[in-house]
């Protein structure tokens, strides 16, 4: 007679583990278990020897996750992805990548994000890697400091944050290729829609997802894809050091992901009519967005973005304003979220001074162009009068 098993038994095994059926789910479901098994203990040594495919430990991958890094890999035309548990992971990461067998230095635009700097400043930098600045959008310059400091690695974004210039990324990779170092792009702003780095010469990308991939301010996550070449050591990243991000945030984002490029559309198409508007406010001192002719980096901008889609970020400058003025401003708006992050359905408007460049120096800030009346805007995807009106009620 069998054993009959105990409600405790019971309670840790009944209705695991029970065979799929045939039916195919229509969304990728929410896989959230550690560890798998096999009927087999040589099935699951095949895999953890990577003989055959399969799950064997979340760390190594996982089918939710997979199927994330698989569509982004996919837009991104790259060979493979790792997603990370945030944007500035994503960008350590690659950076790791891009240096593990390279000359511990890096060729930097001088125009990042601030925590991008703040990471070469205070965490590669005191681990001996040496970074040299340079303003991408000058090619002479950046070959004469590739020549001059041998770097392992470049890294640029595809349009800068704050001021929204737009280097060259293909004539950069070029000049990285010649080097035998390595290109790293964070191309948050840009999202595949409106440019693929790998495809112009880049070896590793970078985005947030937080932003426009994922675009419902519900989901801290990042994404490195990569070429063939660096792949390997990409995803050694994920079984040695766990960056990995979870199954809950990667169904979030790919959910996220299949609307990104309608909301891209409509987000460019009223950033370009905001823009417009604020050009000839006349409480506005400048504008910066890759859509106006008189955009610095225009030649580079029509060689290199569809037409019509420059970017859903505005920034610009309030005439004769400091914190003060700039907090009234920011008190005052209605509709537009005085928020820290970028991308979303709704529009948000960020001071970087406070917020995204807050850990640089003021003289840092300075020299960079960075002013205190500068303000940055992420245009949603809202009925674009209501954005403009908003801003002209708040810039009264």
């Amino acid at each position: 007679m069998e054993k009959k098993i105990s409600a405790f038994t019971r309670a840790v095994h009944a209705g695991d583990r029970v065979k799929a059926p045939s039916a195919i789910p229509v969304t990728t479901p929410i896989v959230t278990a550690s560890s798998y098994l096999y009927e087999r203990a040589a099935d699951l040594d095949r895999v953890f020897s990577e003989e055959e495919q399969g799950f064997a430990y979340a760390r190594y991958g996982s089918p939710t996750v997979n199927a994330l890094e698989s569509l982004v890999t996919d837009l991104e035309g790259g060979f493979g992805a790792l997603a990370t548990c945030s944007g500035m992971n994503a960008l350590q990461v690659a950076l790791q990548v891009a240096l593990m067998d390279r000359r511990k230095s890096v060729v930097a635009a001088s125009a990042l994000y601030g925590a991008s700097i703040k990471m070469l400043q205070t965490v590669f930098e005191q681990a001996g890697v040496e970074t040299t600045w340079v303003d991408v959008c000058d090619l002479a310059a950046v070959e004469a400091a590739i020549s001059a400091s041998k770097p392992g690695c470049v890294l640029m974004e595809t349009i800068s944050n704050p001021l929204l210039r737009v280097g060259a990324v293909d004539r950069v990779a070029q000049l990285t290729r010649a080097a035998n170092a390595a290109l790293v792009v964070d191309s948050t702003f840009t999202t595949p829609l409106l440019m693929r780095p790998l495809e112009l010469g880049a070896h590793l990308v970078v985005h947030s997802l937080t932003k426009y991939l994922a675009g419902h301010g519900d989901v801290l996550g990042g994404i490195v894809v990569s070429d063939q070449a660096h792949f390997p050591m990409l995803r050694t990243m994920a079984k040695i050091c766990g960056p990995n991000l979870g199954p809950f945030e990667s169904y979030l984002a790919m959910r996220g992901i299949k609307t990104f490029p309608l909301r891209m559309e409509r987000q460019c198409a009223n950033a370009n009519k905001v823009a417009a508007a604020l050009a000839v406010h006349p409480r506005v001192s400048k504008v910066n967005f890759p859509g106006t002719s008189a955009h610095p980096d225009a030649e580079t901008v029509k060689r290199l973005l569809p037409p019509g889609l420059f970017g859903a970020m505005i920034s610009f400058e309030i005439k004769d304003a400091g914190q003060p003025e700039i907090f009234a401003f920011m008190d005052k708006l209605k509709l537009i979220l005085r928020g820290t992050s970028l991308g979303d359905v709704h529009s948000l408007l960020l001071y970087p001074a406070m917020a995204s460049h807050r850990d640089i120096s003021p003289k840092q800030r300075e020299r960079l162009g960075i002013g205190d009346n500068l303000v940055r805007l992420s245009v949603g995807i809202e009925a674009v009068e209501d954005i403009t009106a908003d801003l002209e009620q708040a810039l009264r």
